[in-house]
């Protein structure tokens, strides 16, 4: 039967049952020429309704321990389970746009030059609007493929299963896996690409203190994929007033700055202040701390 299936669909859940209904429905919708798409659940302990969502949508279901999740981890074991030649990954709070979205995705991997890509987000919903820039800047409108820079982000990615026998995710990082795995793929002379058609509506819906750990956990991971980057307190300082300055700035274009101005402060604040902490963290990691990083309450 592995044979026969073209994409598998991998995505990793924890209490993902406010938005994972629509991703499912979209995926199903999807347009591939006939050829045989699964979706892969790994789901590292959900205590809400997904795992009968999952259920009712077909998905086959694997589980990972959550005092075992890693990021690395868990997308390791979905690609194990795996059936399909070409492995997408895309977040359980992203709803894929249209319903070439999966064909767009996989077309550079099965014209064989291109091993792993990422395609398009864009904020939604509760989204912040902050965030909405990021997306803006970090994902344009114009496709390279490939490209020689490696960023990545696998909260909308495909890549093939024969790549990643070759290498897997590293399991040891608090995030950044996406980017860790372009780095060792671009230095063993592979390619990566990114693909504009391919995009999902990216729903992030945080309290400020998850914002802050998720932005400073991945700069611990950072320091291990680029140990020159560094974020000292001149550079926080500097990269928070430009992002307040740039973001103002926009929304004055958009209108809404009466509406989102404390949000744009809040946002920025804790999108850098954690990144500086997690960029001058030197301490190993207790259990407890690690959770706070993969699991904030």
């Amino acid at each position: 039967m592995g044979d026969c299936v073209e994409a598998s669909v991998i995505i990793r859940t924890l209490n993902e049952a406010r938005w994972l209904p629509k991703l499912l429905e979209a995926i199903s919708q999807q347009d591939i020429d006939g050829r045989l798409i699964e979706t892969v659940i790994v789901d590292s302990g959900s205590t809400d309704d997904t795992l009968s969502i999952a259920k009712d949508h077909g998905c086959r279901v694997v589980h990972i321990r959550k005092e075992d999740f890693t990021f690395g981890r868990s997308l390791n074991v979905g690609c194990d389970a795996a059936l399909g030649r070409c492995l997408i990954f895309i977040s359980g709070h992203c709803i894929p746009v249209g319903t070439r979205w999966l064909a767009d995705l996989i077309a550079p991997l099965q014209e064989g030059a291109i091993e792993y890509v990422y395609g398009r987000q864009e904020g939604f919903g509760p989204t912040k609007y902050s965030e909405r820039q990021l997306f803006k800047k970090y994902y344009p409108m114009n496709s390279q493929l490939p490209r020689d820079d490696i960023f990545c982000n696998n909260a909308n990615s495909a890549l093939l299963k024969s790549a990643w026998k070759e290498f897997p995710f590293d399991e040891s990082l608090t995030g950044l896996e996406d980017m860790d795995l372009a780095k060792r793929l671009l230095a063993a002379g592979r390619k990566i690409g990114y693909v504009a058609e391919s995009s999902v509506l990216h729903i992030h819906d945080e309290t400020w203190k998850k914002v802050k750990i998720r932005y400073e956990r991945e700069a611990i991971a950072l320091r291990n994929i680029r140990p020159e980057f560094h974020v000292g307190l001149p550079q926080f300082i500097r990269y928070f007033l430009a992002g307040v300055y740039w973001d103002c700035r926009q929304a004055i274009k958009d209108r809404v700055l009466h509406k989102y101005a404390i949000e744009i402060v809040l946002f920025r604040f804790m999108q850098y202040f954690g990144t500086y902490c997690g960029n001058n963290e030197h301490r190993q990691l207790s259990g407890l701390q690690r959770d706070a990083y993969f699991y904030p309450k």
